[in-house]
């Protein structure tokens, strides 16, 4: 991915700097300076950005929007390790948002793009299950009467 758009990018980069005449020779020579270079930092990039994210949902025991936010801002703040804290975490915090920034944009659009849900309708009724042939069913229980008072039949102590 990175490989195919730094050569797109390198390509009409070096075709409008060189004179006319040489833009297609222009055009190849920023292709074959700039391009693995391009290819390989986003293979650096996506390789531990990976490795993080896949350590996250091994300790967290989740996979959420979470791990790739965290995730981002790792791999931001290890790449610019190498320029001091200051660095490190202004890259961290441009890594998190970013991640962030696509993650709330994936939720969106994967609720916009959902199929409504039905209303919540109300369960059925029981009906109980049939009766194999030639068995009686069982009596059913007559109402208590209306008007008495219901006693209990049970000996009191």
């Amino acid at each position: 991915m990175g490989a195919i758009g730094g050569g797109v990018w390198h390509s009409v980069k070096g075709a409008r700097n060189s004179p006319r005449g040489e833009r297609l020779l222009g055009s190849i020579t920023a292709m074959r300076a700039r391009v693995p270079v391009i290819g390989g930092n986003f293979a650096v990039w996506g390789g531990l950005f990976s490795t993080f994210d896949c350590t996250l949902v091994a300790v967290r025991k989740k996979e959420d929007p979470w791990n790739s936010i965290i995730s981002g801002a790792a791999t931001g703040g290890v790449l610019a390790a190498r320029g001091g804290w200051r660095a490190a975490s202004r890259s961290a915090a441009v890594g998190g948002v970013l991640l962030a920034m696509i993650e709330g944009l994936q939720i969106f659009l994967t609720k916009m793009m959902a199929e409504p849900t039905a209303p919540p309708y109300a369960p059925p009724q029981y009906a109980p299950p049939p009766m194999p042939a030639g068995q009686p069913r069982p009596a059913a229980r007559k109402p208590a009467p209306t008007g008495e008072l219901m006693t209990d039949a049970a000996p009191q102590s």
